[in-house]
């Protein structure tokens, strides 16, 4: 019990910017880390619907409200993820050779296929959190669904020789709890959220493209394009809600 305690306070301060009360590293815990990180997404996830909710109930300006619920999943992860899009975002537009593609995703140089990419994703999310009414309750899940995405890709998929878990030992059985909770968010999703639960499986569609993309041009897994696909899965699911919303689904 002791090793998921600091399993859980590791996957939190490594990937989330909230404050951990707990700062432990076991490196025998290490194997377990990627079980939480669905919860560090529910976590994300009720203080992103909650922060909508107060949007709402202040009766924010449309475009303020706009801003910041399409700012919260960037800075409650201090960018971390929007860092692995910009990277593979260069790598793949670059169109270079396999050996060019991967030396282009571990430059610390911003290329311009990934400024102007950031800049549209920026536009998309604001425009979808700016358009989005009524129920907010769908953000809860949005997180879980797309780390459910990560962890699953992390564990089952080969990874990159450069990528840090390539030395890991992986757990593959972890997949089937990690395909549990995947099941879970989505069921609590249309449980709660009704029709708007389908923006939950736009979401997992929106990962699975963008992982096969980012996972083909780069000939193998790692975090940035964990990173990249989960960024695109939460405007995937964002979009999706507001289509809902608007009566077009």
């Amino acid at each position: 019990m002791k090793r998921y305690f600091h399993a859980f306070a590791m996957c939190q301060s490594m990937f989330c910017a909230i404050p951990c009360p707990f700062h432990v590293w076991d490196e025998e815990a290490r194997p377990q880390m990627l079980l939480f990180l669905p919860v560090v997404g529910l976590e994300i996830g009720l203080l992103w619907w909650g922060i909508a909710h107060l949007a709402v109930i202040l009766k924010l300006p449309m475009l303020i409200r706009g801003l910041v619920i399409a700012l919260w999943p960037y800075l409650a992860t201090g960018y971390l993820h929007l860092d692995g899009f910009m990277d593979v975002t260069d790598a793949v537009k670059s169109c270079r050779s396999l050996e060019r593609r991967r030396e282009i995703l571990k430059d610390s140089h911003v290329g311009a296929f990934a400024v102007i990419h950031v800049a549209m994703l920026m536009l998309a999310q604001f425009a979808c959190a700016a358009s989005a009414e009524g129920d907010w309750r769908i953000l809860m899940f949005v997180p879980v669904v797309s780390r459910c995405g990560s962890a699953l890709a992390v564990t089952l998929l080969k990874p990159m020789s450069t990528s840090q878990y390539a030395a890991q030992n992986i757990n593959r059985n972890h997949a089937v709890v990690l395909a549990f909770m995947l099941i879970a968010a989505l069921a609590g999703g249309f449980a709660l959220c009704g029709k708007c639960g389908f923006a939950l499986l736009g979401g997992v569609a929106g990962y699975g493209l963008a992982l096969r993309k980012g996972y083909k041009s780069l000939e193998g897994m790692n975090g940035d394009i964990s990173g990249y696909a989960l960024t695109i899965s939460e405007l995937c699911a964002l979009a999706v809600m507001v289509l809902i919303q608007g009566g077009n689904i």
